[in-house]
This record gives C-alpha cells, sequence and structure tokens, in this order.
C-alpha cells in the first residue's frame, strides 16, 4: 500500500550491480502495480536494460548524459546535463504521480562536482513522505548514507575487466 512507501534506498560501491539493483526493486514495484520514474544521470549511452523496459506502461525513463563515458574530468555539457536531471527529479517528485523514483548515477555526479551533497539533500527533504527513493552510483557521500533507510555497497572481488574483457551486450551493456 501507498502509506508503507516513502523509504530512501542508496546502492554504492565499486563493483557491478547498482543500478541492476536498482531495476530489480523496480520491476518488484511494477508488480505490486506502483508505477516509476527512473531519471539516469550521465548516461546517454544504449543500455540493453532499456529495451526491456520499453514496453513495461508502469515506467517510465528519462537519461540525461551525453553518449561517451566520463574518464577524467567532466565538462560544461556535462555539468548542464547534471542540472538538468536534478531539476526533472525535483519535478517528478514534486508531481506525485510515481510511487518509486530512481535517480541512477547521481552519486557520479557528485563525484565529477556536476552537483552538491546539498543540492541531493535538499531533494530528499522535499521529496513526499510516500515517495520511495532509490538513488545509485559509486561513492555515496557519507551524509546521505545516514539519513537512508537502506544502504546496500557493491564491492568488486573480481571481474572480467580486470582481465581486458570488455562490457559484453546483455551482461554488463
Amino acid at each position: 500500500m501507498k502509506k508503507d512507501l516513502g523509504k530512501i534506498h542508496i546502492y554504492t560501491g565499486d563493483g557491478k550491480g547498482k543500478t541492476t539493483a536498482a531495476l530489480g526493486l523496480a520491476l518488484r514495484a511494477i508488480g505490486a502495480g506502483y508505477r516509476v520514474y527512473i531519471i539516469q544521470f550521465l548516461k546517454g549511452q544504449d543500455y540493453s536494460e532499456l529495451k526491456s523496459l520499453k514496453p513495461l506502461k508502469a515506467v517510465t525513463v528519462k537519461r540525461f548524459g551525453q553518449k561517451g563515458f566520463i574518464y577524467q574530468k567532466a565538462g560544461d555539457k556535462d555539468r548542464l546535463q547534471a542540472k538538468a536531471a536534478l531539476a526533472w527529479a525535483k519535478k517528478v517528485l514534486r508531481s506525485g504521480q510515481f510511487d518509486l523514483v530512481i535517480l541512477d548515477e547521481i552519486f557520479l555526479a557528485v563525484l565529477f562536482k556536476l552537483l552538491t551533497v546539498a543540492e541531493i539533500s535538499a531533494l530528499i527533504k522535499n521529496k513526499p513522505f510516500d515517495t520511495e527513493l532509490i538513488m545509485t552510483g559509486r561513492r555515496a557521500p557519507a551524509s546521505l548514507i545516514r539519513i537512508a533507510d537502506y544502504v546496500t555497497e557493491m564491492k568488486e572481488i573480481k571481474h572480467p575487466y580486470q582481465k581486458g574483457i570488455l562490457a559484453r551486450k546483455g551482461i554488463e551493456d
């Protein structure tokens, strides 16, 4: 029931699976009849999971990002995309139309100094009390970890990338 919603989840760490875990929770929520909105920060590339989500009427996805990864330093276009994603997230949350909102890779935007922890804290403080909020990304700030209800850290033990194997379609891509 919607009255049971309103918790804050964080999926963080240097291991694989943060977005995958968030999407798994989205599928569970859809199965329970909830409406889901996914906002992807700094993701402009094509990912296989997006094709899987298209036929699902209870989920909406909006992406903000360029086609390539940020390896060293973010640029002005990246900053504009991150700010636009944050503004969109505020609008989606204010609408009250969605039961579960995922902010995918929002912590990466903080890591690259495109957003501040204060901006994210304000977004959390102003979210509807009955909207479940999921945030993902490496190196979640300690202050946000303290206020979250659920925190899961993905820790890489072993990954084929360490042997030079690039992302495989349908597995990492």
